[in-house]
């Protein structure tokens, strides 16, 4: 490969986290599930900022995380600002997180995602209600959160996956 080509490869593969959010956040690419009457929705961004915040902070920073949630509000029709500050609360409290952590593991991860998510959820919830009075039914929201953290440990593998690449590329780099 070229030198040009595979500066472009590395650089594409070390920003693939903020790539990544930047396109869910874009294409709005939140999964809405209709279920007995409950319209709940899978939110993605908050397993991607979690997660990166988490173990790599240094791929997704504070302003690109604070832009996606800006982004992200105009692509959903909400109040601008509302998800930037709950990107920037998850994060946080990963940082939080981070910092008492001794040990990383999925289950120890996955507990605390699911305790930032109530936190954000709650926050939101509270912001959306009693500030700009936007009706939201409270079983949705829980329920989304609910299935938002059922699926963590398949993204929490992807994204261990991609972080692998990210490592391997890095070694080969220093080994020439």
């Amino acid at each position: 490969m070229s030198l040009f080509a595979n500066r472009i490869y590395s650089k594409t593969i070390t920003s693939l986290p903020t790539l990544i959010l930047f396109l869910v956040v874009i294409l709005g690419l939140n999964i809405n599930i209709i279920y007995k009457n409950y319209d709940f929705i899978i939110n993605f961004s908050y397993i991607i900022v979690f997660f990166w915040s988490l173990k790599k902070p240094e791929h997704l920073g504070y302003g690109l995380i604070f832009f996606a949630g800006i982004i992200n509000d105009v692509v959903q029709s909400l109040p601008i600002g509302i998800s930037s500050l709950d990107y920037l609360l998850l994060s946080t409290i990963t940082v939080f997180i981070r910092n008492r952590t001794i040990i990383y593991n999925l289950v120890y991860d996955w507990v605390s995602f699911f305790i930032a998510i109530l936190i954000v959820g709650s926050v939101n919830y509270i912001i959306l209600i009693t500030i700009f009075k936007i009706p939201i039914v409270y079983e949705s929201l829980i329920l989304g959160l609910f299935v938002t953290f059922l699926i963590y440990p398949i993204f929490f593998k992807i994204f261990v996956w991609i972080d692998n690449m990210v490592l391997v590329k890095k070694n080969d780099k220093k080994n020439r």
